[in-house]
């Protein structure tokens, strides 16, 4: 038996319930990972409310975690009990501990902390793919990231500064903004206080954006298109404040023959080598120190419930970690 956060019908925080489970042995291409610090996500708030649909009641969530395999599965080669690994995966990261598909797991260097890692996984190669694939990043760039201090924004500030981009960066305080500026933002827009379309173009002299980086969704959608310079990217990669609305596909035209895009983490590391060369290119940033990940919560596995508050209150920065 092990300690597990489960969800047996969507709602607020109050759903997620502190149980007793089984956990079956690993099967083949499995490992059972002994999880040491736990990724808190909003996609976590997602398929707690109903907006994302779990595949079955009821389910563990959480996606993403960092600790030692405890046990293999059989035909597995590639780990073995003792060692330290991270993943991203699906549902079922609120544990104690899980079995994980080897396909979903990568080695996790000495170097990398627990904590660090199950901050990264999800969010770090978030930023990978946005960076390096979605728009490929180049020296004198202009980017705009919305919620520039929350966990993915404040890796995409870091490493598109490292990557030699102009980061303009969204924050909905001033303290918030200090620390957006801390972790690479050369500019940052209280949009609480501002018209961040009004203020891009001052900052940008009228050129604006190669690329918007949109976590938020529904209120930053729309606004974010008038950010972009001609041929410029959209990539809308979360729902932080709703799903966003239809629009009319025809406003891309006029707006300067703009790109739309709706990235997902889990398209990119469907294949195996895609997922572990993301992951080396996150890792060596880390390790280079081009990228801090910066923890800055932590709440045990069974006050999951508070964390889901924070996060949905905006009452945190950086990334934070449930801690079985």
């Amino acid at each position: 038996m092990v300690k597990a956060i489960r969800i047996h019908k969507t709602g607020g925080p109050e759903v997620l319930q502190l149980e007793d489970i089984t956990l079956p042995q690993p099967g083949p291409g499995e490992l059972r990972v002994k999880n040491r610090a736990i990724g808190l996500n909003f996609i976590d708030t997602y398929f707690r409310s109903g907006l994302y649909a779990a595949a079955q009641f009821p389910f563990v969530p959480g996606n993403e975690g960092a600790g030692e395999v405890v046990a293999v599965g059989p035909n597995v080669t590639e780990f073995k009990p003792g060692d330290r690994v991270a993943y991203v995966a699906t549902l079922g990261s609120y544990a104690e501990e899980r079995n994980v598909a080897v396909n979903s797991t990568v080695a996790l260097p000495e170097a990398i902390s627990f904590e660090a890692a199950a901050s990264m996984m999800l969010k770090g190669m978030t930023a990978e793919y946005l960076l390096h694939r979605t728009y490929k990043v180049k020296a004198g760039d202009t980017i705009l990231v919305h919620a520039a201090a929350g966990g993915t924004g404040l890796i995409l500030c870091q490493w598109g500064k490292a990557l030699g981009a102009t980061v303009i960066g969204t924050v909905g305080s001033r303290e918030k903004g200090e620390l957006a500026k801390a972790h690479g933002a050369d500019h940052v827009i209280l949009y609480r206080e501002e018209d961040f379309v009004a203020r891009v173009k001052e900052i940008t002299g009228g050129k604006l954006c190669d690329v918007v980086y949109d976590g938020v969704g529904k209120d930053t959608f729309l606004p974010s298109l008038d950010c972009l310079r001609p041929f410029g990217v959209l990539a809308s990669f979360g729902n932080a404040s709703g799903a966003v609305e239809p629009f009319n596909l025809g406003l891309l035209g006029p707006k300067g023959s703009l790109y739309v895009t709706r990235p997902t983490l889990f398209t990119h590391i469907a294949k195996r080598e895609t997922m572990v060369e993301m992951a080396k290119n996150l890792f060596g940033a880390v390790a280079s120190g081009k990228v801090v990940v910066p923890v800055n919560a932590r709440f045990a596995l069974a006050d999951a419930a508070n964390a889901h508050r924070a996060l949905e209150g905006r009452g945190t920065t950086g990334s934070t970690v449930l801690i079985p």
